[in-house]
């Protein structure tokens, strides 16, 4: 009985072991140790928005989301706007696309297309956007529309 035990706990262990050492419980050779600046979240002002305080989040993959809060704009809704980020130089330039529905008719209005170049210093970033609006068959409405941004990391 003594030996068929010793078998189970040995199993278990072996088990475990291998559980363990799975590439699911360890980082990949994809994950970065050292991410660039922008990783992360921050609160961004752009004081030209109809809404002026937002949310974005920059991804290692160079994907990225920016949101506010729908009630920030009392004519139009807009979704989250997702996007795409990468290294160019000392800066970050990136593009996010957003679509706007009218509130009373909950009709499309428009596909607005952000871009942006930022510099991050520590725990802070500064840079400029330009914002054009496209209709469903991809005319353009308005814009380019400059705007600033300045954003300050989310920490812990």
């Amino acid at each position: 009985m003594l030996v068929h035990s010793n078998r189970v706990h040995l199993t278990a262990l072996a088990v475990a072991a291998f559980l363990f050492s799975s590439p699911g419980c360890h980082r990949t050779s994809g994950v970065k140790d050292n991410p660039p600046p922008i990783v992360g979240a921050w609160f961004v002002k752009i004081p030209e928005a109809p809404f002026q305080h937002h949310m974005f989040v920059f991804n290692s993959d160079g994907t990225m989301q920016q949101a506010n809060p729908d009630a920030g704009d009392p004519n139009t809704s807009d979704s989250t706007g997702m996007g795409v980020w990468v290294p160019d130089g000392d800066r970050i330039k990136g593009k996010f696309v957003e679509v706007t529905a009218d509130r009373s008719t909950h009709l499309f209005v428009s596909r607005g297309e952000i871009s942006f170049s930022i510099r991050v210093a520590g725990n802070a970033f500064e840079g400029s956007a330009s914002a054009t609006f496209y209709d469903s068959e991809g005319r353009q409405l308005r814009g380019p529309l400059a705007a600033t941004l300045e954003g300050r990391r989310v920490e812990p």
